[in-house]
């Protein structure tokens, strides 16, 4: 029998069958789990048994996802978590302890930022934030206490690329290991684990969810290192709850076409944006001119959904273009049906100081737009509408 297709396995999943024939995978909105007997309960403790136990151990309804996600991703194995923070810090606070050393990119998600350069030294674990992502900036930060690379790519928010199999030939080479953010680009897009990648993290309330509707995170990755994780998760404690689980389900089911549209909308928007007198610059790895283009070429299969934009006139020509939008909904996170916007300087990455927003290349003019599923030709009107207002 041939591979199945992404669509397909996004739709059936590793094939489980479910109670009384139900086509949709039920709900188990429960906390509690009976078991007959001590010897049983105990097993079910310390995951030696068969079933399920409590939820925070486990639930079926969380098990089918995270079993689809890891099929997607190329994965051993997943833990869903409520949030996506809740995936990257238990990740990162999971697999390493005082005296360790992370590098990551300065241009990432702002709550990822925050974990690494103010959470992160209160615990002794000392992390490196570079200005470049390329393979050469990552080398030149490794330290003999390196213990993860992380990758966000493309990133939040100026779509920089990292070349994932270069990086992850060089921390490999150091005995780091490879964490991806591959929430951007999603599984349909991008699969850092082809490419070696040991974990990677999604925030499954975007493009896996799709809807807006729930927040939700996962980690696929290896099953040795997913089972050392397992533990400290059930500590941590950021359980994804069961109804939340069937939301993001329920999306996966469309995420292939979703994306498929997704894509096309933002090259369309990208190019013509480029050409607009009013933009100094576009960022989106499917352009030509974007500088991580040969890359994003070779490892995504689509160059995604998200992309930004710089206009001319600062700070104050940002807030009036993302103000003047019509179709557009300004609002924060990303990878729903709907085109949000958002004015990085004011919001999204507001908790990054100002000179290292400004290291980072996120300047005060840049908006950040997730390009949604309308029709292309309102949303080209909308856009062109806004720069050109008074």
């Amino acid at each position: 029998m041939r591979e199945r297709g992404f669509n397909t396995k996004a739709i059936h999943g590793p094939g489980t069958r479910f109670p009384l024939q139900s086509v949709s995978p039920p709900i188990y909105e429960t906390t509690t789990f009976r078991y007959d007997t001590v010897e049983e309960g105990a097993a079910l403790g310390v995951d030696r048994g068969e079933g399920f136990y409590y939820t925070r151990w486990g639930n079926p309804t969380t098990v089918e996802l995270e079993a689809r996600v890891a099929l997607l991703e190329g994965g051993e194995m997943a833990i869903a978590t409520g949030s996506g923070m809740g995936a990257i810090s238990t990740v990162i606070l999971g697999l390493l302890q005082s005296g360790d050393h992370l590098v990551a990119p300065r241009a990432v998600y702002q709550a990822s930022y925050e974990l690494f350069a103010q959470i992160l030294p209160r615990y002794g674990i000392t992390a490196t934030l570079i200005d470049r992502v390329d393979v050469e900036a990552y080398e030149a930060a490794l330290r003999p206490e390196t213990k993860i690379v992380y990758v966000e790519t493309p990133n939040n928010p100026l779509l920089d690329v990292t070349d994932i199999a270069g990086v992850v030939r060089t921390a490999h080479a150091h005995g780091a290991l490879v964490v991806v953010d591959n929430t951007f680009a999603s599984p349909y897009n991008q699969n850092p684990l082809v490419l070696d990648a040991d974990a990677v993290v999604h925030s499954m309330t975007k493009y896996l969810g799709g809807h807006a509707d729930v927040t939700a995170g996962i980690i696929v990755g290896r099953r040795d290192l997913l089972l050392q994780l397992r533990p400290r998760f059930r500590v941590y404690g950021p359980v994804l709850d069961p109804f939340a689980a069937w939301l993001v389900l329920r999306g996966l089911k469309t995420l292939g076409l979703r994306m498929e549209r997704h894509n096309q909308n933002a090259l369309g928007l990208a190019r013509v944006l480029a050409k607009h007198s009013q933009v100094e610059r576009v960022h989106y790895p499917g352009l030509p001119e974007h500088p991580g283009h040969t890359i994003a070429h070779r490892q995504m299969r689509g160059f995604g959904g998200m992309m930004s934009f710089e206009v001319r006139g600062g700070i104050a020509a940002g807030a009036r273009v993302v103000e003047a939008l019509q179709t557009a909904v300004m609002a924060v996170s990303l990878g729903s049906v709907e085109t949000l916007v958002t004015h990085p300087a004011s919001t999204t990455s507001v908790g990054i100081p100002a000179p290292d927003r400004a290291r980072a290349g996120i300047r005060e003019g840049l908006i950040r737009v997730s390009v949604g599923l309308e029709d292309l030709d309102d949303l080209v009107d909308d856009f062109t509408r806004a720069l050109e207002a008074p």
